[in-house]
């Protein structure tokens, strides 16, 4: 109980003890500098330092306002992540992605006036890279593969369907689930796990133009579905749709996506708790275990292939959504299922990204919900 209790206690103090930016002209916080521990001796923290620098990592990527994170920009700053935690890195740029046919994500990215949106692979291994072209050593290519998946919608206006001023405030904390995909492979990176990840990140903006989508539009995914637009606001799942099918034919023993993905999600569960929902029911388990164990709590949600009726398209292979929203958290699943191809796949749907007053263990609005969580999931996995 004390060694529990002093991990506890440490890691409130080391996820709270760096401040998130801030653009005020008052003083900025002073960052922690030291802890010190009474009643117990040789505490090994590096997990809990690891699982707060993740954290940190995602909230203060999601804090920043959208004239400061912008798909551009937030390309280099993941640049500048590869290359000083040694991941390999891979960037699906526009012309990449029409040459390969990824129309789903292309024609979210349509509206942007600047063409900097993209799709980012990262690749982290505990094993050392040798050689010019990055190849791995001996005993790779034993190692478990598994995927993250992250949407990172940098601003979400809603499109040709905008939201209201209301709905919009926020927005720019669409790439929430980007971030802790993120969050994820920093923590793992620190802990080098025993294991390889691939990190899938789809970077865009969701933009209203004259070259943005339009609802009835018919798009051909990357695996050769082709999609109704129903609503523009549905984005996340139209950019998620490409990224899912480039990270499943990797063929990773599991795939887990993280999204602030619908508001049916939040109107079930509020902002203390995430939803999700799995392809396999062992998957789903093991996610509600995860989040018991890491405190970040999660509610399994079902996806039955009943549903599917509600996307039944008279144009298209599949409907994107409906325009009712019923039970649009477990829709969005179905639409995602059929991305995915036969990987075990954990889908993450992130209501608990922002909480009023903190959440938990964080004591900040944005609270990185999913970064313990995920990093937990994983190791279950290994």
């Amino acid at each position: 109980f004390r060694e529990r209790a002093a991990r506890a206690a440490a890691y409130v103090a080391l996820v709270n003890g760096a401040p998130l930016p801030h653009w005020k002209g008052e003083k900025a916080s002073v960052p922690l500098k030291q802890i010190v521990i009474h009643g117990i001796a040789g505490l090994d923290l590096g997990r809990e330092i690891a699982v707060a620098e993740g954290n940190q990592l995602s909230r203060e990527l999601t804090w920043l306002p959208p004239n400061l994170l912008t798909p551009g920009s937030y390309r280099k700053r993941i640049r500048s992540l590869a290359k000083s935690e040694g991941w390999q890195i891979e960037e699906y740029d526009l012309a990449k992605l029409d040459k390969l046919g990824a129309g789903a994500f292309l024609a979210v990215a349509r509206g942007s006036p600047k063409r900097d949106a993209a799709i980012v692979h990262l690749t982290y291994s505990p094993l050392p890279p040798r050689g010019r072209a990055g190849e791995r050593v001996k005993g790779d290519e034993k190692l478990r593969r598994l995927a993250l998946v992250g949407k990172g919608i940098c601003f979400d206006t809603g499109g040709h369907n905008l939201k209201p001023a209301r709905y919009m405030h926020n927005m720019h904390d669409d790439m929430n689930g980007s971030a802790v995909a993120l969050g994820i492979l920093l923590a793992a990176t620190r802990l080098k796990l025993p294991v390889k990840i691939e990190c899938w990140l789809a970077i865009a903006q969701n933009h209203l133009s004259p070259e943005a989508y339009t609802q009835n539009e018919v798009v051909t995914a990357l695996n050769g579905t082709t999609i109704e637009v129903v609503h523009t606001d549905a984005e996340g799942r139209m950019v998620l749709a490409d990224t899912l099918t480039l990270a499943a034919r990797q063929k990773p023993a599991a795939m887990v996506d993280f999204a602030t993905l619908t508001g049916s999600m939040a109107v079930a569960l509020g902002e203390r708790m995430s939803g999700v929902i799995a392809n396999r029911d062992e998957l789903a388990l093991h996610a509600v275990a995860a989040g018991q164990a890491s405190g970040e709590r999660v509610v399994a949600f079902p996806q039955p292939e009943d549903y599917d009726e509600a996307l039944e398209s008279q144009a298209a292979d599949i409907k994107q959504c409906t325009l009712e929203g019923d039970a649009d958290h477990i829709l969005a699943a179905r639409f995602l299922n059929r991305f995915v191809a036969d990987t075990p796949w954990l889908h993450v749907d992130l209501s608990a990204s922002r909480c009023k007053g903190g959440l938990g263990a964080v004591a900040s609005e944005v609270t990185g919900f999913g970064v313990a969580l995920g990093l937990t999931v994983l190791e279950g996995l290994i």
